[in-house]
């Protein structure tokens, strides 16, 4: 069978070719006779048309045998041994992705902060928030189940997540009390003891608020897609979409879903009841979400989510906050910080506080994981002062002090994170950077994502940063913005066409070297003829179709290239031979049927020079480049996790290589079509010259994934603006090593959802 599939292009490639000839020689034998050349012009209109029709039925053909056979790949029943390869390499990518994110995060430094959980006492919300302790947990007694957990001790609450029935959980709590930490150290546990327990499926974290249930009303459907564009691995040859999605309906996954409270309102209610259609009884499942928003959700549902436990947090007490800062100090702080932690230390709670007591306001930030961090990232530095924070006056209200916090943290950040070009120093900037610019590119950056339409199309606003979004958020690509990449494509048409003059005057006078100052002028002359004349044939032949395709460039999501021979330069010569028939044959039909348009015109020998050159040249060329663009767009097995910054480069590689390859391809076509025909130098001057321009407006309109050249152009409209750096992605990475960003996947957010709403809130335009 796999021979036959291997030797069938090849046999459709002698067909075409045997019948065009057979074709050829019937419209061509009338000459000799009489009224021949009546005849066989009628014979060559027939056949003219045959041709072209032959070659777009070809064409079609060719795609649809494509969709197709891809179709039936997407429902084919996948090898295990596919599943296993495809289950441990992802295994190995999240493992990766995290320890990564953990330590950028300082999720361990010194040690987690330990925030103690519990599951909600019968009777305490209205209504219900967890299911029946029969259903989670079969050890459950007296119809009650009670769970304590501490985020020091994952191991344990990692055990006790296991012994549930289906090992579904919702962690709840409110703004910065460590929700998501807590889904991150239970994934990585959960990863890291997967040796010890075979056959488990792989936690994977994903961000909710992309989930759209119109469009993927089952959870397993959105996260094939999720997969699928988040980990580029998983498309590589033996695996793909089949593979995946069997991955995620057998329960070979374990989704962590991360902030259900950054969905719209509206949306609350649809993934609820979308969960529960979905949940099968083996899904396992981690959801994180605000304890307000969840509850109303299950309120507007009517129902909670299926056999999953329930965790919220208490409030870290004076004395625990005091004991966690004591560990990130040095083991003698000074008398300053000793007099702050004792007095910390020795806070009342909230209700038993006397007025104006002096660590109010610092006992009632410490109480969250969120407000730790503030306090350590300000105030925990060399030569830094904490008397303030014991000081009513200072700040008043826990509110007064956090807002304080924010507006110290950039500053606080910049200072202490000196930029180093060093691969090891993960928290190091690569680039030096003003506190006073950051604040406002990233204002604007949260005030933009605010207010911006939700991605699942409710409501308005999110909390994820995603490159390829801001062409279409912003409105950057325009009508006056298609214009002007007209005008830029005419205007290069008229810098190629004067270069290649100038080339051909150079050959024609190379040939006769006293000719050469006359070549020279000749060739100029030449050149601005042709660079006008092609420079006008692509403001009105390409310019629609730039001004067309450029309209959903913003829409597309990014590709993927990737460029390296290395293990893969055996799977390049399949898609170039795939390509080269295809291409051949199309080439070969379409210069026939150019060349029997000009036998009347210019006799059987003029036609034959005009056709075959060009058939072949055609497919000797554009068949290997589409080749080898396919082969740049399958993704190898042998790959590293995806982070916003490398999402971003695969896609700027797939364009320059696309574009770069169709320029110099039509170029060499051209050349040699023109050359062939006429002569070297008028190849240089007209087919080269032609050919380049034609590919690069083939690779700027044809193919997909053309989201970095959306993203360059918001880039430099919003740079010009002041809204945000030229060099916006850089810009956003050293963010992300600073600890003002996190990234999950391909996309970043802000490091808590408080900085971003206090962003948002606090941005002002420049002026």
């Amino acid at each position: 069978m796999r021979s036959g599939r291997a030797w069938w292009p090849w046999l459709a490639f002698l067909a075409a070719v045997a019948g065009t000839l057979i074709l050829s020689i019937w419209t061509l034998v009338p000459l000799t006779g009489k009224d021949g050349l009546q005849i066989a012009a009628n014979r060559a209109q027939l056949t003219g048309g045959l041709l072209i029709t032959a070659a777009a039925s070809l064409i079609s053909v060719w795609w649809w045998a494509r969709r197709h056979s891809h179709n039936l790949a997407a429902q084919a029943v996948p090898a295990p041994d596919a599943l296993t390869r495809a289950k441990e390499l992802l295994a190995g990518l999240v493992a990766e992705q995290w320890k990564d994110e953990a330590r950028l995060r300082s999720l361990d430094d010194p040690d987690p902060i330990p925030v103690r959980w519990r599951t909600p006492t019968p009777g305490e919300h209205t209504p219900a928030i967890m299911d029946h302790p029969g259903h989670i947990d079969a050890d459950a007694s007296g119809g009650g189940m009670w769970w304590t957990a501490s985020s020091a001790d994952i191991a344990a609450l990692t055990t006790r997540f296991r012994r549930t029935r289906r090992r579904r959980l919702v962690i709840l709590g409110g703004p910065g009390m460590g929700k998501t930490t807590l889904a991150v150290q239970l994934l990585l546990h959960l990863l890291a003891t997967r040796p010890q327990h075979p056959g488990e499926p792989v936690p994977v974290l994903l961000p909710i608020a992309g989930w759209d249930t119109g469009r993927f009303p089952r959870l397993h459907d959105w996260l094939t897609d999720q997969l699928l564009s988040g980990y580029p691995v998983l498309r590589a040859p033996g695996l793909g979409e089949p593979v995946v999605r069997a991955l995620t309906t057998r329960g070979h996954l374990l989704p962590v879903l991360d902030g259900l409270d950054e969905l719209p309102a509206p949306a609350h209610k649809a993934v609820i009841g979308a969960l529960n259609r979905s949940l099968g009884g083996d899904d396992q499942l981690i959801l994180t979400s605000r304890t307000g928003e969840y509850t109303d959700a299950v309120a507007q549902a009517g129902d909670v989510i299926t056999s999953a436990a329930v965790l919220e947090p208490h409030p870290l007490d004076p004395a625990a906050a005091a004991d966690y800062l004591a560990t990130c100090l040095p083991p003698e702080p000074g008398p300053h910080w000793r007099y702050t932690l004792t007095t910390l230390r020795h806070t009342p709670p909230p209700g038993q506080r006397s007025p104006g007591h002096p660590a109010a306001a610092l006992a009632d930030v410490a109480a969250t994981p969120l407000g730790l961090w503030l306090l350590r990232t300000v105030y925990l530095t060399p030569g830094t002062d904490p008397a303030p924070l014991t000081d009513p006056a200072c700040f008043p209200t826990a509110a007064d002090l956090r807002a304080r916090l924010f507006e110290r943290l950039i500053p606080a950040l910049i200072t202490t994170r000196p930029p180093s070009s060093n691969p090891a120093g993960p928290f190091r900037p690569r680039r030096g950077h003003d506190p006073v610019q950051v604040r406002r590119w990233l204002g604007y950056l949260a005030h933009h994502l605010t207010h911006q339409p939700a991605p699942t199309g409710h409501g308005s606003g999110t909390r994820d940063l995603a490159w390829w979004r801001l062409a279409a958020t912003t409105q950057a690509i325009t009508p006056a913005t298609r214009l002007t990449l007209v005008l830029l494509a005419a205007a290069g048409g008229l810098v190629t066409g004067l270069l290649g003059g100038l080339l051909g005057g150079l050959v024609f006078g190379l040939t006769d070297t006293e000719a050469l100052t006359g070549g020279l002028v000749v060739g100029l002359a030449i050149g601005l003829v042709v660079g006008l004349v092609v420079g006008a044939m692509i403001g009105i032949a390409g310019g629609p179709v730039v001004w067309l395709t450029a309209r959903d460039w913003a829409q597309e999501p990014p590709g993927y290239a990737d460029l390296r021979l290395r293990q893969r330069a055996t799977e390049l010569i399949p898609h170039i031979g795939r390509n080269l028939t295809v291409g051949l044959a199309l080439g070969l039909l379409g210069g026939l049927a150019l060349g029997l348009g000009f036998v009347l015109l210019f006799g059987i020998t003029f036609a034959l020079r005009i056709g075959l050159p060009f058939g072949l040249t055609i497919g000797l060329t554009f068949g290997p480049t589409f080749g080898v663009t396919e082969w740049a767009e399958t993704p190898a097995q042998a790959l590293n996790a995806q982070t916003p910054m490398d999402n971003w480069r695969a896609d700027r590689t797939l364009n320059l290589f696309r574009m770069s390859n169709s320029s110099l391809t039509g170029g060499l076509a051209g050349l040699l079509a023109v050359g062939l025909v006429f002569t070297l130098a008028v190849g240089l001057a007209v087919g080269l010259t032609a050919g380049l321009v034609v590919g690069l407006i083939s690779g700027l309109a044809l193919g997909d994934h053309r989201a970095w050249l959306a993203y360059l152009i918001a880039a430099r409209r919003l740079a010009r603006a002041h809204h945000l750096p030229r060099r916006l992605m850089p810009f956003l990475d050293d963010c992300h090593r600073l600890g003002l960003l996190r990234a999950v996947g391909p996309i970043y957010q802000f490091r808590h959802a408080e900085l971003h709403d206090h962003l948002a809130a606090t941005y002002r335009p420049p002026a």
